[in-house]
This record gives C-alpha cells, structure tokens and sequence, in this order.
C-alpha cells in the first residue's frame, strides 16, 4: 500500500478550462448530466526524483518517527499523452502488456464500509474473477485491500505518483509472510501478484487510473523503495520517466468494470512484461461540479 501524496487541484479550476465533450450520447454523461471524457489526453504525471544526498528512497507507510520526512525522494512532473483503452480493450494482456480489462462483472457489495462484508462477499468474487481470466491459475491468496476516497479526511486519497506496488523482492517475501509453510514449494512454481481495481462510485470523472504498457518501461526505469510499515520493511517500486513509456487510461470506468494490475510475474519468459507502472492524475477536461472518484483495490498473490 502506497502512502497518497496530496492531490493537485484539477486544471479547470487553475485556468478555468471548458470541458471537452465527446458527444451527446447517453453513455457520455453521468448521472449528474456531466460529460465524461473521453479520448486520448496530456496530462501531468508525477515521476520519481532521486534523494539529493544520494541514499537510498524510503517512504514511510504510516506516521514517521518525530522529525524524519515521510519520504525522503522527489517529484519530476511530466507532461504524457495518455490514449484511451474504451474501445480497444481486447489488444491487451496480462503476459504482453501486465494488464487487463473486464466488464460487465456483477457484485453483490454496494457499500464497502464493513471489513467483514467486504471479504465474506466481495473477496470470494474477486478470487472467482482471477481463477476464470487468468491462463494457468489455480490458486489465489488475497491479502489486502484498500479503499480510496477523494473527500477531505478520507483514510487514504487517490495516489497521484507512479509507482509499482511491489518489486521481486517484496513479492518473494509476501509469499513467505503469507504462506510460510508452504513458502519454499510455491516459490518454484509460478507466481504473481495482481491487483483488482474498481471504482465504487462510477463513471470515474475525476483522477481516473492511468497504467504504462510494462513492455515499453525498461528495467533502468524502475527503483526500488524501502516501504516502511511499523513492524516490518517492504519494497515498492518508483518509476523513472522515459519518453518510450506508453501510457493509457480506461474512459469513465463503471461499478462493473474491473482492471487487473499486474506487479510481478515471476515466469521470466513475460519478466520484462510482468510489472505495470500506474497513478491517478489530474484529468484537465475534468468539468466542474464532478464527484470525486472513489475506488477499492484488491492485491491478490495468484499461484500456477
């Protein structure tokens, strides 16, 4: 779990931009009667900065010790065409690209406000959703999730920095924090780490997720961070910028579409393809008056 950075103000109340409407079609406005943007956009997206002092990048989970910065690395904003997957969902996977879409999946949680419910109703759902789309899979481990709201106060915020959640070293410690007596078996067979993003609240209008097709992000653009929890030390990734990077969103995404992430792969014939950089950002069509985006994320380790 990645620790928000707070979130810049959308561009149309900086310079007081018009929306872009697509068209006057049904599934192009919301509930609210706003236009939902569609198409490809520029947006900036935050990179990762070195620490100045040239240690090695850290960042703090939760509350950091008295007078140590929450993370001790930078931002370099970037302007990135980002295209548009609402349309051409079918050109990507899982192995060639290290993500995947699937609509029209029903739930039958609508309130995500009771732990219990969410994993007695929505995780049993979300490890038959992995079984039936991911090729070779015969066992999932959900392990955590997390829900992200864009009001004031919220627990946590939609993350606005490129980041992967997990690195091959992090992801070999899950298997054995998770499944420690089964650790050194699983860990000779296949295994990845996925997560299952959704929004709660849909169309997304605002800080929608934008992802980076794993095969055009090279290994140099990936550093590995010390990820602080209270009682252990993980490891995410943060992400270089390259102009080579391709990056894409998915267009008002529903309640019933469901994006799948995937952090590590350990098959090394897809490695260069097994890890997807993603973010919110900043939508600057985003029209005025538009709810905040609210999501929940799964992370699942899939094994086979």
């Amino acid at each position: 779990m990645t620790t928000a950075a707070p979130l810049p103000t959308p561009a149309h109340q900086l310079h007081g931009a018009a929306p872009t409407v697509a068209s006057s079609k049904s599934e192009d406005v919301n509930f609210q009667g706003l236009p939902i943007p569609r198409g490809p956009v520029t947006a900036s997206l935050s990179f990762y900065k070195a620490p100045e002092d040239g240690s090695k990048p850290y960042n703090y989970v939760e509350k950091q010790p008295e007078g140590v910065p929450q993370r001790n690395f930078g931002e370099s904003w970037q302007e990135v065409t980002i295209d548009d997957l609402r349309g051409q969902e079918n050109k990507f996977s899982l192995d060639s690209n290290a993500f995947h879409t699937v609509q029209n999946v029903p739930s039958e949680e609508y309130d995500f406000t009771d732990d219990a419910k969410i994993r007695a109703v929505y995780y049993p759902e979300v490890e038959k959703l992995l079984l039936a789309n991911i090729p070779g899979a015969n066992r999932v481990l959900l392990f955590d999730y997390t829900i992200r709201r864009s009001n004031p106060g919220a627990d946590r915020a939609p993350v606005v920095r490129v980041h992967i959640d997990q690195t091959p070293a992090s992801a070999e410690s899950r298997v054995r924090f998770h499944v420690p007596d089964e650790a050194e078996q699983l860990l000779r067979g296949r295994y990845r780490i996925i997560n299952v993003w959704r929004p709660l609240n849909g169309p997304v209008m605002a800080h929608p997720l934008a992802v980076a097709d794993s095969a055009t992000v090279r290994d140099e653009d990936l550093i590995g961070v010390e990820h602080r929890y209270p009682n252990r030390t993980g490891e995410t990734a943060a992400v270089q910028y390259n102009p080579g990077q391709k990056w894409y969103y998915w267009s008002g995404m529903k309640n019933e579409d469901r994006l799948l992430l995937k952090c590590f792969d350990s098959d090394e014939t897809v490695g260069q393809w097994g890890r997807v950089p993603h973010t919110a950002f900043v939508d600057p069509r985003t029209p005025e008056g538009a709810i905040g985006r609210e999501s929940i994320e799964v992370r699942a380790l899939v094994f086979g």
